[in-house]
């Protein structure tokens, strides 16, 4: 009986202890604060449950606030030290502000980091390289995605070159049935983003030319950059009638509608196109000028997550980040938000949908860089990538000539930045 009563004592004690246990394993509660609320089912049924059941002591809550009202209340919960252990950081200044005000903590001897190039490390960096501080998630690549119906209609081939692509808009217009190129101005950053930091690249050479800017070696107004001008000048007599008064969501609608065959995009159209176009869709990179050698996309730095530096929950926090620095979950993110890419050089990602397939297969072909004016150049005033918006609205509606244009973007960078300012 007193062996009996000491083995059921102990059975008790182990099942008490694993009981205890298992509380101290689920005690931990990660919150991530994100600005993304589209996304809320996507973390809530895919990425979450894939890190939790791989991390059992670990429990993950996405909590997002309306992308408008994001920096305001992320802010707020920071100084008020009520925010979630886990910051979704936007690129460049915003999340560097963060950690200069000592809200994010230094990620440098995180695992994994080393999966990042240089470029995809830029936008979440400090800017004398010493400190990353943010875990690179995903970036959108910029090019033109096409009406393959009308493409196989007018028996017309992708383009490649700046000539092909004008002899291509050439077709179309003759034809007079549908609309060469889908894009409006009344936004005007479509304008920019869409068109100057679209093809932009293969005039300025990528991070060569970008880097110049920064260094003052390179001006807006001169060699590629103004060629860049030049080449979008000619777009205008491609757009469709009354593209003055179009706004970005028009475009969509116009292009989806099939009434038009070559929409200038950002990837993250993909998702949109998918679900209204009833054609097929394809894509093609953006072009380089003739007898160019090289080429280059504008892979964009778009989304990354930071520490909290004063999460109580660091460890486990950084256990979340290193997943997040891990091929399993490049592979996730990717195929869960087509057109949002993984920045994770290591990962080697197959994606399912097709099209986001093409757009990314360009990094084999090409040098990535990133726009110019969102690392360093938007600090002062005036804003350069307000300028450039501007700039290139009224460059397409006529209202400036391509010199023009890229002196008045000029002109504004060299009243505030350093480097630039004539000596």
């Amino acid at each position: 009986m007193k062996r009996l009563f000491t083995a059921i004592m102990l059975v008790a004690l182990v099942l008490s202890a694993a009981g205890t246990l298992h509380t101290r394993a689920a005690d931990v509660t990660l919150t991530i604060e994100s600005w993304r609320n589209d996304d809320l089912t996507i973390w809530q049924d895919k990425i979450i449950p894939a890190f939790e059941a791989a991390n059992p002591g670990i429990k993950v809550v996405f909590s997002p606030t309306a992308p408008t009202e994001y920096n305001a209340a992320l802010n707020t919960k920071l100084e008020g030290g009520t925010a979630g252990d886990l910051i979704t950081c936007r690129p460049f200044d915003a999340s560097l502000g963060l950690f200069q005000k000592g809200y994010l903590a230094s990620l440098n001897d995180l695992p994994g980091m080393d999966n990042f190039s240089d470029v995809a490390k830029s936008a979440w960096i400090t800017d004398d390289g010493k400190d990353v501080f943010c875990v690179p998630m995903a970036s959108v690549i910029h090019g033109f995605i096409y009406n393959m119906d009308i493409f196989k209609e007018l028996n017309l081939s992708v383009p490649t070159t700046e000539s092909e692509f004008f002899k291509v808009l050439d077709a179309i217009k003759a034809n007079g049935n549908y609309v060469p190129l889908v894009m409006g101005t009344v936004d005007q950053w479509e304008a920019a983003t869409m068109g100057y930091q679209n093809i932009g690249p293969n005039f300025w050479k990528g991070e060569e030319g970008r880097l110049g800017l920064i260094a003052g070696t390179a001006k807006y107004n001169e060699g590629g950059f103004l060629q860049a001008w030049e080449s979008l000048a000619k777009w205008k007599d491609y757009l469709g009638d009354g593209y003055q008064a179009q706004k970005y969501s028009d475009s969509q609608v116009l292009f989806a509608s099939g009434k038009g065959a070559i929409y200038p995009a950002g990837s993250w159209d993909i998702s949109t196109f998918r679900a209204q176009a009833s054609f097929e869709l394809g894509a093609f990179k953006p072009y380089t000028p003739d007898g160019a050698s090289e080429c280059y996309i504008s892979d964009h730095t778009d989304i990354a997550i930071g520490l909290n530096a004063k999460s109580p929950n660091a460890d486990a926090a950084k256990t979340f980040l290193t997943w997040v620095a891990s091929s399993e979950f490049a592979d996730i993110y990717s195929n869960a938000l087509p057109g949002f890419f993984t920045l994770n050089s290591k990962a080697d990602v197959k994606l399912t949908d097709s099209l986001a397939q093409t757009f990314v297969d360009w990094r084999k072909e090409c040098k990535s860089t990133i726009r110019t004016a969102y690392q360093i150049l938007s600090r002062g005033e005036p804003n350069n990538e307000n300028d450039l918006w501007a700039a290139s609205a009224k460059l397409l509606n006529g209202e400036m000539t391509a010199k023009e244009a890229a002196d008045m973007v000029q002109s504004g960078l060299e009243k505030w930045y350093e480097p630039q300012m004539k000596k």
